[in-house]
């Protein structure tokens, strides 16, 4: 359902993206709601009862509680750089069982690309239109060069540069999306930091196939992210996602 979402955002002409700004002014637009639409239809055939918490139905209103297993949905992720003609945008759908997202699928329609993992069970990558066979994909140590970082093209913030600054950051990779998730779980890069607020359908699913890489996600502090915080309204403090579970202990101390 998630390739069927993409190719559904790639059928989308930009004359009739219909943007629009929601309360929180981050922009949404028709191929947003034709891709959560399609993968909420295929999700309520593929695991029926299960609750799914998806970026624009949010809008509308949050469950007041949650089970012990749930979806996270995004269903268009980098709508900022959809708008722009970029290709970085995701399609992201993520299970969660007691608080950890278990299963991860996110989708790059315009870069050809789809990312897949499971928790216990490793990561792939396929290569959308071929007919090629699944890629396993794993982390890499840090290279003696030092840490190459990706980071957000839009939601770039001071805190996150500061920290940084910090480190021995060979390079700096800027893109926009979950797509920055599956750069540091396929080897291409060591380390993801978002030190700002972020909502939990942003980044479960780079979560889940960061972790079945063998990556490590945790809050800035170092502590183990937990989902489904109806209290919150789903909102986190942020991240550090990294490819290299060591160097993310050295650069903590």
């Amino acid at each position: 359902m998630a390739i069927r979402a993409a190719d559904a955002v790639m059928a989308v002409a930009p004359a009739a993206m219909a943007v629009r700004h929601k309360l929180d002014q981050s922009p949404v637009t028709a191929a947003d709601e034709i891709a959560e639409t399609l993968i909420l239809e295929g999700l309520s055939r593929l695991l029926p009862g299960v609750p799914v918490v998806s970026e624009e139905a949010a809008e509308h209103g949050l469950p007041a509680s949650l089970p012990d297993t749930f979806l996270l949905v995004d269903a268009l992720d980098g709508t900022k750089e959809f708008i722009a003609g970029r290709p970085e945008f995701t399609v992201n759908i993520a299970l969660v069982t007691s608080g950890e997202p278990v299963v991860g699928v996110v989708a790059a329609p315009a870069m050809h690309r789809l990312w897949r993992g499971i928790a216990g069970d490793g990561a792939e990558r396929l290569d959308l239109g071929t007919a090629g066979t699944p890629a396993p994909i794993r982390t890499r140590r840090v290279p003696a060069a030092g840490l190459t970082a990706t980071l957000s093209r839009s939601h770039r913030d001071t805190e996150t540069e500061a920290f940084l600054d910090r480190l021995s950051v060979a390079n700096r990779t800027p893109l926009g999306s979950s797509a920055k998730f599956c750069l540091v779980a396929e080897g291409n890069a060591d380390l993801y930091p978002r030190l700002g607020p972020i909502r939990e359908w942003d980044i479960a699913a780079g979560h889940a196939v960061l972790v079945a890489a063998g990556g490590l996600m945790t809050t800035p502090a170092g502590e183990p992210i937990q989902y489904g915080g109806v209290p919150r309204d789903f909102r986190l403090p942020g991240f550090l996602a990294w490819g290299d579970e060591e160097a993310a202990r050295r650069y903590a101390t």
